[in-house]
């Protein structure tokens, strides 16, 4: 027995302005989301790639080709509401941040290492004032706490939006630094990316990847990217 499938209803997909920023809308009707709230989102940019995505479905819906749309509605479903605990939950990582362990051995993961992290780490003194500590091994040792203070207020800064397109950047990578060079434009988030993965590109290196994990990655880094694309509409 086939499974349930949505198949497209609409010709038309538009932008408009509305009541509180932009909307998208489907012949007419503006779209909702899975909880019933209008879907409006900050900025026109940012509509205009929800719009996109709509006009992008074939015969049948596929809700995994338009991931600005989940993460719009994540925002008003789920981080609204609750940002100051998502935001808790992020400004955590930061005291046992990806960059700051280091491995022991051997000498060519190490350089890897630090030729990846260090210049993160550089950045993150001049952006918050305070330096990141590095460890070696995987044993936790707390970061300063004036440093941890100063990434936790600057988090909460952000809006719902914002927060979900920060959220994906952190958990996919596993860095709180990492997702906070992406905000700051540090870097392509493409780069920022890569130097999430030093570790496990080098043991794919020596051992091979299997498919399986091949195929994680590449869904998390379009996770990333998304996330990255998401933002910087919100900043457009």
């Amino acid at each position: 027995m086939s499974g349930w499938v949505k198949k497209r209803f609409w010709s038309e997909v538009a932008v408009c302005s509305t009541e509180g920023g932009y909307t998208v809308t489907l012949d007419g009707r503006a779209l909702r989301t899975p909880a019933k709230s209008p879907l409006v989102v900050p900025t026109e940019a940012l509509a205009a790639l929800l719009a996109e995505e709509w006009r992008a479905q074939g015969d049948v819906i596929a809700p995994d080709a338009m991931p600005a749309t989940r993460a719009a509605n994540a925002a008003i479903d789920k981080v609204r509401g609750q940002q100051a605990e998502v935001a808790g939950l992020l400004a955590a990582y930061g005291d046992s941040d990806l960059v700051c362990y280091r491995a022991e051995a051997p000498e060519v993961l190490v350089a890897l290492e630090a030729q990846a992290w260090d210049p993160l780490l550089d950045w993150a003194e001049l952006r918050y004032g305070c330096r990141p500590l590095t460890r070696s091994g995987v044993m936790h040792a707390p970061q300063p706490g004036v440093l941890l203070e100063t990434l936790r207020a600057d988090i909460s800064r952000l809006g719902v939006f914002e927060l979900t397109a920060f959220h994906d950047l952190v958990a996919m990578s596993g860095s709180l630094i990492i997702g906070l060079a992406v905000l700051d434009r540090y870097a392509p988030p493409e780069r920022l990316w890569e130097a999430s993965r030093v570790d496990e590109e080098w043991q794919a290196a020596q051992w091979g990847e299997d498919e399986e994990a091949a195929a994680l990655s590449s869904g998390r880094r379009a996770a990333f990217l998304d996330a990255a694309r998401f933002y910087f509409a919100l900043r457009a």
